[in-house]
Formats: C-alpha cells, structure tokens, sequence
C-alpha cells in the first residue's frame, strides 16, 4: 500500500522540522502489517532564508529518504494541488492520500463555497488516476488568525461543514473518503511554535488524528503511540 501526503505549510515543515510525517512513517513502521510506501513528487522542506523548499534538514537525520517523500508546500492549498493530484497519484501510484489543506486557501486565495469546489476537483483529479484510491481528510484547524478575525473564524468554520458535506457526498465504497477529527486537545497555543504550524507534540497530534481515523474505519495500522523524538530549538529551525 502506498501512502501519499498532501498539505500545506503545516505538512511540508521547514528546515529543522520533524513533521507530523515523520511521525506518521514511524507510526506506520511499527504497526502495518505488510508492505508499504510513502510516495510523492518532493520530499523537500522549506527553507525560510531561501524562501523555497530547498532544504533537507530534518531534525532527525536518519529519517530515510525514501519515507520523505510527499507531495506539499509552503503556501499551496487546495487551490493549487486540485491541478497536480492526478499526474502524482498516476505517476506515484498512490493508494491512500493523507490530506491537510485550506487554511492557507481560506486565509488568502478563497472563499469556503470555492475551497469546497476545489475538494471537489481534487477528488475526482485523483480518481482519474486511481478509481480506487482512498483518501483521509482533516478539516481546518483555525490558526491564531481567528482568534482576531470574526470572518476568518467564521468562513474555517463555514468550511469545515462544506468539508464535511463533501466527504459525505462523495464516498464511494470502491473509493472510500474519511473525515478524521482534529484532536480534541490540539491547542495553538502549545501545540504550535507560531500559533499555526505545529511543533514537536501538535506533530504527533495531526499523526495520531490520521493514524486513528485509518485505524478505526479501515483497521489499517495499529492504535497511535508517539515515538520519542529529540526536542528541537527555535535555534535550529
């Protein structure tokens, strides 16, 4: 089974990061039972003095190229992965898309109504490429911004109902779509380093909401325990 990530800022990470898919490849390295792959197009992360995904420093070193692999980016969201989805699932061969996207769309390209549409043009994209391809999709967990602006709140809000209508409508049992559950106790606050992107516990928390929804539904993997991981300084990002 192949695995594919798909994000925004918060998936791709930057230079220093673990990411919440390092911790969803040691998740899987310890619980799936029977060969798998985690595939994509990039496996870069962002590097903020180049202002592109150019770099490979993670913060933990051993993480094995091949598991890097992802298909994410600093500032893209469902605007801008709805045209790309089906040539990487095609060329990947992708089974189970791993999906974190919009708040970037609500926060700067997009209304809710045109968000929902690109979810909509991102499934049947993937489709076309694999009819059978699954999909886990995690609504938007609003960022500090919300918390300063009443719309912004209100359009994270507007779309996450849209989000969740969509996976209702579009769930095929051939193509299975899930919605996973932003944890309960995810918290801006701590689980970030900015009040958006998450540090090293909201890594395992977005890991964990993915690994549970896959768990649960499809009895793929095991129930999520995080692997320990070395703190990382703001020095080192």
């Amino acid at each position: 089974m192949r695995f594919m990530f798909v994000g925004d800022s918060m998936t791709i990470g930057r230079a220093g990061d673990y990411t919440w898919r390092y911790r969803m490849w040691q998740h899987l390295d310890t619980t799936f039972d029977g060969p798998y792959g985690i595939v994509g197009p990039r496996t870069e992360l962002y590097d903020a003095a180049a202002d592109a995904a150019v770099s490979q420093r993670y913060a933990d070193p051993s993480f094995p190229a091949h598991a890097r692999r992802h298909l994410s980016g600093w500032g893209e969201g469902w605007l801008h992965m709805a045209p790309l989805i089906r040539d990487a699932v095609e060329v990947a061969e992708a089974d189970v898309l791993l999906v974190s996207l919009g708040l970037i769309d609500l926060g700067f390209y997009t209304n809710s109504a045109q968000t929902s549409e690109n979810v909509h043009a991102f499934v049947t994209g993937a489709r076309a490429a694999n009819p059978h391809v699954r999909a886990v999709l995690l609504p938007v967990i609003p960022n500090v911004r919300a918390q300063y602006d009443a719309p912004f709140a209100a359009e994270c809000a507007r779309f996450n109902e849209l989000l969740a209508k969509a996976v209702a409508d579009l769930d095929e049992p051939a193509a299975p779509l899930l919605l996973a559950s932003v944890p309960e106790s995810y918290d801006i606050g701590t689980d970030t380093y900015d009040g958006t992107h998450p540090g090293p516990s909201g890594e395992h928390k977005l890991a964990s909401a993915f690994a549970t929804a896959m768990h649960q539904a499809w009895g793929l993997g095991g129930r999520y325990v995080a692997a320990p991981g070395r703190t990382v300084t703001p020095l080192e990002r």
